[in-house]
């Protein structure tokens, strides 16, 4: 879908604030991605204030209101999204449930931060897209790698020329351990809910790669399952699993550079995560613990002509680019934070530098592409 310019944003957003008031919904006062990134994200810069919260009951809601210090707390998302001193929705629910919530906050006028994967599929996520522009209103989406130090880093190399002409990239990951899963991800098993190894390790690590290197002209793909069943670790129950644990494709840029990508899943061992990209100059390593490059710090190695790569440090004004966010470096709240903070400031200065719905739809196109693929067994258009 070719990218909507949206109009002037007719929220309160059109005129830059000192402190943005946020409504996140999707809260659990006992684990979650909002208590674990959001909330320390925003409470570490002075741009946003916490002005209300709402969960999936009013038990739940109460406690998550104590724990984290916010008064106006609710049951119900149409309270907190039509409140008038609330200027950005966060939504950090479950998948299946993006659509919902997203466009009752885009109804309302709201700027919108939307976890990735945006949409259970493309058509969740262009209607998604599609509303926001129609609206006005300024979104962001949860492709938070980008905003990491090494990505920028990364960039910077490439401009410069460090490694020549691209010629060929690769990509092999590991996600998490693939026998046993706790009972609050069981969801992601299924391929209907639209969270799962291709959307969320594969998309990350996607996205990065177009994001640097450029779109995919075509592809081929293979989706697998080669361990259908899984135990749900808090009962020992085996359930049927849908959603592909092996995730394999190869393609050429735009570019015309050779790119291939391997995501799976295992119980020990193997690469966490390394992204290689060849050049006529020389070759830049990107390395992680797990294929989730949004969580888990990435280190950059290099090489120039036929030396053997050597860590290259990411200089410290890309990794104090936002002074207030160093304390959470390493953290999962790091990368969130940075995006918070490149929000705020296109906010305040009339620019457009965060991922938004329109990026979100490009990657769920290059996804629909690849089960288009895998499903047929042919090369595809992207």
């Amino acid at each position: 879908m070719p990218r909507t310019e949206p109009r002037e944003p007719r929220s309160a957003l059109a005129i830059p604030k000192s402190t943005l008031g946020v409504g996140i919904v999707g809260v659990s006062p006992v684990r979650g991605w909002a208590a674990t990134a959001h909330i320390p994200a925003l409470r570490a810069q002075p741009s946003y204030e916490i002005r209300a919260l709402s969960a999936h009951n009013a038990e739940s809601a109460r406690a998550a209101g104590d724990l984290f210090g916010v008064s106006a707390v609710f049951s119900d998302h149409d309270q907190l999204v039509t409140r008038p001193d609330i200027d950005v929705v966060a939504v950090t629910v479950k998948v299946p449930h993006h659509r919902e919530l997203v466009s009752a906050a885009l109804a309302a006028g709201k700027a919108v931060y939307c976890e990735w994967p945006l949409g259970r599929d493309l058509d969740d996520a262009r209607a998604m897209a599609t509303l926001a522009a129609e609206q006005g209103v300024r979104t962001v989406v949860g492709l938070q790698a980008r905003q990491a130090p090494a990505i920028e880093f990364v960039q910077q190399l490439l401009r410069d020329g460090y490694v020549g002409e691209v010629l060929s990239t690769t990509i092999v990951g590991l996600s998490i351990p693939g026998d046993v899963v706790g009972q609050p991800n069981a969801y992601m098993l299924d391929k209907a809910n639209g969270a799962n190894l291709l959307t969320v390790p594969f998309g990350h690590s996607l996205d990065i790669l177009n994001y640097v290197l450029g779109e995919f002209a075509d592809l081929s793909a293979l989706l697998d399952v080669r361990r259908p069943l899984i135990t749900i670790e808090e009962t020992g129950e085996q359930i049927v699993k849908t959603a592909a644990d092996q995730v394999a494709v190869i393609g050429t840029l735009t570019s015309g550079a050779t790119a291939s990508i391997h995501i799976r899943e295992a119980v020990a061992g193997g690469t966490g995560f390394l992204w290689e990209i060849n050049g006529t100059e020389g070759t830049l390593r990107i390395t992680a613990d797990a294929a989730l490059p949004e969580i888990f710090p990435m280190r950059v190695a290099g090489a120039q002509g036929r030396n053997e790569p050597a860590e290259l440090a990411v200089p410290t004004p890309l990794t104090e680019k936002w002074p207030t966010l160093t304390s959470l470096e390493g953290a999962p709240a790091f990368n969130v934070g940075r995006v918070y903070a490149a929000f705020a400031a296109d906010i305040a200065n009339g620019t457009h530098t965060v991922q938004d719905f329109a990026d979100a739809v490009r990657r769920h196109e290059v996804i629909a592409a690849i089960e288009t693929s895998a499903a047929s067994g042919k090369r595809v258009k992207v």
